[in-house]
């Protein structure tokens, strides 16, 4: 196989101002990769790196290659990658890439990629899924119901079974990601103001319980030797009655990051034996990082990302410089089990 990197980031989900971001901080680390933005409109380009990592404002602003597009979409982009024997590190988030739908296809022309496969990206996207897998394993979580907000008379009926019995109750689409679409609901006017604001939405969204207690979120890594390690955790800090939703989590508005957490030994324990399992269950492959809720009881499971973000400061980068691994060394071995899993296949 030819040792040519690609970083593909972009794509047309919601998330894709994230993935810039990430794929600024990834091109600064891989030794010259060919940089591909996957644009909205579904045409794919190809910037310097020097263009990518010069784009101000990620978070805030689209980017907007200066030269025209290469490749019609993705699927032109993917064949003419697949010849040349390029190995693709993923610095995608959201629908089309998390989901599974890109993994399938690149899986199919035997191109090596970063993260883990469409399978294991399939069933951790799906929230309410994803939740059963983990449960089966011995993990707990919320109680929860899935609501359709354009079914309105069922998605109320649910939701107010919940807040009947829980004094808060959080709603979130079922295949999303950043947080993007996160409600929190604690009276039926605040179900009423929810309802109106999902109802043309064309995903499901889950009602979770809300579970009051540490909010901490842990990476897991296919470290070298091939031993899974999870990294230290990672806490979340919100001031009363917030929300870590887009804008704390990546524009700095209201949340405290603090990693490592600033916990109990034995509370960082149980929850990096919760990531692991979870990373285990949903069959995960090369890195992954699993949101928790931390009660007297112990772990209770929210979700696992996949491909879960690789900015300057997301959580996996924090974690990678609080266990002391070189972030060269974590993006060199995902490729190099990206080139392995594609021999295997």
């Amino acid at each position: 196989m030819s040792g040519e990197i690609g970083l593909l980031f972009g794509g047309p989900a919601r998330e894709r101002l994230v993935s810039v971001a990430s794929a600024q901080n990834v091109a600064t680390v891989l030794a010259a990769p060919r940089c591909f933005y996957w644009a909205p409109d579904g045409v794919v380009f190809e910037l310097s790196v020097a263009e990518l990592t010069g784009h101000a404002r990620p978070f805030e602003v689209e980017l907007a290659p200066r030269s025209p597009a290469r490749w019609r979409d993705i699927k032109a982009a993917l064949a003419e990658w697949a010849e040349r024997g390029l190995s693709l590190f993923l610095a995608l988030h959201g629908q089309m890439v998390e989901d599974g739908v890109l993994q399938g296809w690149l899986e199919e022309r035997g191109i090596p990629f970063t993260g883990s496969g469409s399978r294991a990206s399939r069933d951790a996207f799906d929230k309410a899924r994803a939740r059963d897998i983990v449960r089966a394993a011995g993990l707990r979580v919320a109680e929860a119901t899935v609501v359709d907000g354009r079914d309105v008379s069922r998605s109320r009926a649910r939701v107010l079974d919940l807040l009947e019995r829980f004094s808060r109750v959080v709603l979130k689409p079922v295949a999303d990601g950043s947080s993007m679409g996160l409600r929190f609901v604690a009276s039926p006017p605040e179900l009423e103001e929810a309802l109106v604001a999902i109802k043309d939405e064309a995903h499901p969204y889950l009602a979770e319980a809300f579970v009051s207690g540490i909010e901490l979120t842990v990476g897991v890594i296919d470290d070298d030797g091939d031993v899974l390690r999870a990294l230290p955790c990672s806490e979340v800090r919100l001031p009363a009655g917030g929300a870590f939703g887009y804008e704390a989590k990546y524009l700095g508005r209201g949340a405290r990051e603090i990693t490592p957490a600033e916990i109990a030994p034995e509370i960082a324990a149980k929850a990096q034996e919760a990531a692991l399992a979870a990373h285990g269950a949903l069959g995960c492959e090369g890195y992954s990082r699993t949101d928790l809720i931390v009660d007297a009881d112990g772990p209770v499971y929210l979700e696992t990302n996949t491909l879960p973000g690789l900015t300057r400061a997301s959580f996996i980068p924090q974690q990678l410089a609080a266990a002391g691994i070189p972030i060269e060394r974590f993006l060199a071995r995902q490729l190099t089990l990206a080139r392995r899993r594609a021999r295997a296949r």
